[in-house]
């Protein structure tokens, strides 16, 4: 589910200018800045930067908070987005906790780098390198970006949320086209709670 987009304060990536109203939102604008900060922090281990994906757990799983930040156009676009099972136990749709164990099939934290894409038992996957000691075991655990249909924008009108992933970062089909698109081959993605205030 596409909710909108709007531009990135010049600012944020692009050469200085003269200063113009910014159409972001308070919160649009944190997103953009921590897309600039964690792309900056992790510039050495990118392989492209054009892109930076912005998974925000501080916000439950029936809003949009997998958030695509264009450091090139300007933009944000914003989709549905699955957490894991281990990291909410009572599956009320917030995520309580952030685990890189092994078995916990729960959502890690941090800086991840997309790699290679392969097919797998949803499909087309994208895989995932953690950069933080936070999620060092992504590989390891087959964290990875991909569609799955409990992510799809039908379930929050019949459940109120979103289904359960194993700690990946599951999307419906159509957004996760966008995303495999807009994040493959060594971009960011960056998954932590950021939150509106």
């Amino acid at each position: 589910m596409l909710v909108g987009s709007a531009a990135v304060g010049a600012s944020l990536c692009l050469p200085a200018r003269a200063a113009t109203a910014s159409p972001l939102t308070p919160y649009e604008r944190r997103v953009a800045e921590t897309a600039v900060a964690q792309r900056n922090r992790m510039m050495g281990q990118l392989w492209q930067k054009d892109f930076v994906g912005i998974a925000d757990f501080a916000l439950p799983s029936w809003r949009p908070r997998m958030h695509l930040v264009s450091m090139e156009s300007g933009t944000v676009r914003s989709f549905l987005l699955s957490h894991g099972k281990g990291s909410d136990l009572e599956h009320d749709g917030w995520l309580k906790q952030f685990s890189d164990q092994p078995g916990s099939e729960a959502t890690s934290r941090g800086a991840f780098r997309t790699d290679e894409w392969y097919t797998g038992k949803y499909g087309i996957s994208l895989r995932l390198t953690g950069l933080d000691p936070d999620n060092a075991t992504a590989l390891e655990r087959h964290i990875v970006i991909h569609p799955a249909w409990y992510a799809e924008a039908d379930m929050i009108p019949k459940w109120g949320k979103l289904g359960r992933s194993s700690g990946c970062f599951a999307l419906g089909q159509r957004d996760y086209a966008d995303t495999l698109t807009s994040l493959y081959g060594g971009r960011l993605l960056f998954a932590d709670r950021i939150g509106e205030a």
